[in-house]
């Protein structure tokens, strides 16, 4: 018999949040590391400022993407 793994596929509104949130995640780390180690971007601030900042983006792209991780009690799973 064949067996049939609908329980545990994801729904497509959950598939298309989860490329939209690694998408963000990706482009949120890809902007921080920017900031910081690319010396023509943001030339107007200086380095600790660069730095500071660049890290702030890099934890709220980790933050943004872990709570999206997290899994929703009130969520019904189809």
């Amino acid at each position: 018999m064949l067996s049939n793994n609908n329980e545990k596929q994801k729904s497509p509104k959950r598939r298309f949040l989860l490329i939209l949130g690694v998408t963000a995640f990706v482009g949120l780390l890809v902007f921080g590391l920017l900031i910081i180690f690319r010396d023509s971007f943001l030339e107007q601030l200086p380095k600790p400022q660069k730095t500071i900042f660049g890290c702030v983006v890099i934890v709220y792209a980790v933050l943004r993407f872990a709570r999206y991780l997290r899994k929703d009690p009130n969520e019904n799973e189809v």
